[in-house]
């Protein structure tokens, strides 16, 4: 069960502004605010009533963040939406294309693709496929679960996070994938099991490694080894292909050397789509060099990014997280009065 790290951190920070806090006694992810004038703001987690409801709603979707991102002359990588039989039992004949459309693109785009649900986040079922039958099992995965999914170029690049609160950059940090170190003695899995139980030790309660992935066997597949190879002293080994921090990933902050030129793409971006407080994921070689001199995409944005992995990392990484936090109810005490 997941920790309501946000719920929990404003009901420590609110008091002292003379908010009153009242979460869900059960769950604790829901709350009610009141302000010292009276009026109130509801929230659920990391979502306040900070961000446009239309504009929220198109974040959540990928296909459409593309379009107008593209639109509005910012990168992002070349992709396209797939259908499940569900609904394309329900679309006109010209407008379906399911699975055998989606390895088509793919194909003509060129392998490895990336295939994502359309509206899912965390990094739910992201997968890099480097072959048609790892589009077709990826569908499956994802048609339990949506109707919609994506095959999108893969792009080089590092994957950063920038996280705006309007006009600000809260914070930026490098998602660096899951992945193992070898000791000469143990094998993948029983690193990979290592690495889960070291999870909550690191303070990381939101963030979890399912040992059972397939993504990990796929990505072991094109590294020739296997759950029982047992890797050198030293070697690391990257099991995931996507980077995010709640599937067992790292971070490395760079919030202090963010080159200006990023910082101005982020904030576009964020404006790009009318919101107030998003994350911007970003494919880039140096997030802290500048932007015209390197190749970079979007990948994705998030209007109500969690920080609590990286609230983990440190006291530094904790304060940004706490201002960012009293932010975001000095802005509420502002649109409420």
């Amino acid at each position: 069960m997941r920790y309501p790290f946000a719920s929990m951190l404003i009901a420590e920070i609110a008091p002292a502004m003379g908010i009153t806090v009242e979460l869900e006694p059960e769950y604790k992810f829901a709350g009610e605010l009141t302000f010292p004038d009276g009026h109130r703001h509801l929230f659920k987690n990391t979502n306040f009533n900070v961000n446009p409801a239309g504009s929220s709603e198109i974040a959540k979707d990928k296909g459409y963040t593309n379009f107008f991102l593209r639109k509005h002359g910012l990168n992002v990588p070349t992709n396209k939406t797939f259908f499940s039989d569900k609904l394309n039992a329900n679309l006109p004949a010209a407008r379906r294309r399911g699975v055998t459309e989606a390895i088509q693109f793919a194909a003509q785009m060129g392998f490895p693709v990336f295939v994502k649900p359309n509206n899912l986040s965390q990094g739910a079922f992201v997968t890099k496929a480097y072959v048609p039958t790892d589009i077709a099992n990826a569908a499956a995965q994802i048609f339990e679960r949506t109707d919609v999914l994506l095959v999108e170029q893969a792009c080089g690049g590092r994957d950063y996070r920038v996280v705006v609160l309007g006009e600000k950059i809260i914070s930026a940090y490098e998602r660096i994938p899951l992945a193992v170190v070898g000791d000469g003695e143990h094998s993948i899995e029983a690193l990979l099991r290592q690495s889960k139980e070291q999870l909550e030790h690191l303070g990381r309660p939101n963030s979890e490694i399912d040992t059972s992935d397939t993504r990990i066997d796929i990505k072991l597949r094109e590294l020739q080894c296997t759950r029982n190879t047992i890797p050198a002293m030293g070697e690391r080994l990257v099991l995931l292909d996507n980077a995010n921090l709640s599937t067992g990933g790292t971070s490395a902050d760079v919030t202090d050397t963010l080159h200006d030129s990023f910082a101005a793409i982020a904030v576009k971006a964020s404006k790009t789509l009318g919101l107030q407080l998003c994350g911007v994921d970003i494919l880039c070689d140096d997030l802290t060099s500048n932007a015209s001199e390197q190749e970079w995409n979007i990948i994705e944005l998030n209007d109500a990014p969690g920080l609590d992995n990286y609230a983990s990392l440190g006291a530094e990484q904790a304060a940004r997280v706490k201002g960012l936090y009293r932010q975001i109810l000095e802005y509420l005490a502002v649109q409420g009065g």
